[in-house]
């Protein structure tokens, strides 16, 4: 059963890298040459061109990488005493709070 699950996702992300691998190409080309007077990429360069941005910008993100810093302020909020909980309003910043200078007239 695992077996054919992984052979699914291995299908799906041949077909994706495939698609977006022309689609880069085929947008370079059509662009970058007249432009900006660049050289027209081929196939395995836009896939490397993809690869080289996924490196640089991090993109592609499943999940992201903010909801287990969420949950686990959620949980550690409900387990704060009202005394905890107020303490901790008070020493954020978020453009107001006890640095905040007040308004000179």
């Amino acid at each position: 059963m695992r077996a054919l699950k992984a052979v699914k996702i291995l299908f799906i992300v041949a077909v994706a890298a495939t698609f977006l691998g022309f689609a880069v190409k085929e947008l370079w080309n059509a662009l970058m040459p007249p432009l900006f007077g660049l050289h027209a990429l081929t196939f395995w360069q836009a896939i490397g061109l993809l690869l080289l941005s996924k490196i640089f910008f991090g993109g592609y993100h499943r999940h992201g990488g903010r909801p287990r810093f969420g949950r686990r302020m959620r949980e550690r909020w409900e387990q704060m005493s009202p005394e905890d909980r107020e303490r901790l309003r008070q020493g954020m910043r978020c453009g107001r709070g006890p640095f905040e200078r007040p308004a000179e007239s």
